[in-house]
């Protein structure tokens, strides 16, 4: 079940999306916080939508399956036109101008009171400037999370928020080859889409939530099998942290894989291909964040 919401803030009215299974009046419900990427909107990741010719579901089936509601709000419109987020980059020209973090975290809050769900269980996944902004809310208002998950985002080169300070669980997932938000760090940009700003490396990203986390260095490594000899991508799982229940961070890596999610039934148009990278088919990303959040509680 899908409902469109609006939410008054200083900023003016902004919009959302709250899905919930069906029959889940009611119950209390653990809580996903799903943020778009850059010029997308809240439509296409609650599965209503297609974006450049693509459509996702696997946040929409993953609700009614595993009965977890979404929270999809829409981003506010940039100075390029684009719905965007307000991240820590401090040399992005084209961020939202909103105060994002007063909004999301106020929302979340309305979440609980109106709508059942629960404050233990609140969890946050962004794509690009949404995984930025998630990183952003880690940051400033990380005590209201139990976990938060990004998509082909790392943390800025240059930021104007404070360092990362407050220890979370943390699923990343990134392909290897990613055209717009680059594996080895650097300017984030692509066609049409300048003044983006820099980021740092995922593997930079990654040293500091596990050095927080107090995690070691050592890894357990899992290489997913390989599905759809068609797939130019290949996927292995790194996870930091023994105790599914404790503190983690999980990274899924895709070998040649561009600036978009894993799929295990959802293929890319061969345009959107050739503009953002190629897609794994060999996991579901949205099962594989489930099945890490799920078990993390806020204390």
């Amino acid at each position: 079940m899908i409902a469109d919401h609006t939410f008054a803030t200083p900023d003016g009215l902004r919009r959302y999306k709250l899905l919930r299974p069906a029959g889940s009046e009611g119950t209390m419900l653990p809580a996903i916080l799903l943020l778009h990427g850059h010029g997308q909107f809240a439509g296409f990741l609650a599965g209503q939508a297609a974006f450049l010719g693509y459509r996702t579901r696997i946040w929409a089936r993953l609700a009614e399956r595993e009965g977890v509601m979404l929270i999809v709000p829409d981003g506010v419109r940039a100075s390029d036109g684009r719905q965007a987020w307000n991240d820590c980059r401090a040399d992005s020209r084209t961020n939202s101008p909103a105060d994002d973090v007063g909004f999301l975290t106020a929302l979340i809050d309305h979440v609980i009171a109106a709508e059942g769900a629960d404050p233990s269980r609140i969890y946050a996944f962004g794509s690009s400037n949404g995984g930025g902004m998630v990183y952003r809310l880690a940051i400033e208002a990380g005590l209201r999370f139990a976990a938060i998950g990004t998509q082909s985002a790392v943390l800025p080169a240059h930021s104007r928020c404070a360092a990362p300070s407050y220890p979370l669980s943390v699923f990343l997932t990134h392909g290897t080859h990613d055209p717009i938000t680059p594996y080895e760090g650097g300017a984030i940009a692509a066609p049409g889409m300048e003044g983006r700003g820099a980021g740092t490396s995922v593997a930079s990203t990654m040293a500091v939530w596990r050095e927080l986390a107090g995690l070691p260095d050592a890894e357990v490594e899992y290489r997913y099998p390989h599905i759809d000899p068609a797939d130019a991508t290949s996927t292995t799982r790194y996870t930091w942290g023994g105790d599914p229940a404790g503190l983690q961070v999980v990274f899924v890596k895709v070998e040649g894989g561009g600036h978009t999610a894993p799929a295990l039934d959802e293929v890319l148009p061969q345009g959107l291909r050739q503009l953002i990278g190629e897609q794994s088919r060999d996991v579901d990303i949205a099962a594989e964040a489930w099945a890490f959040f799920r078990t993390k509680r806020r204390p």
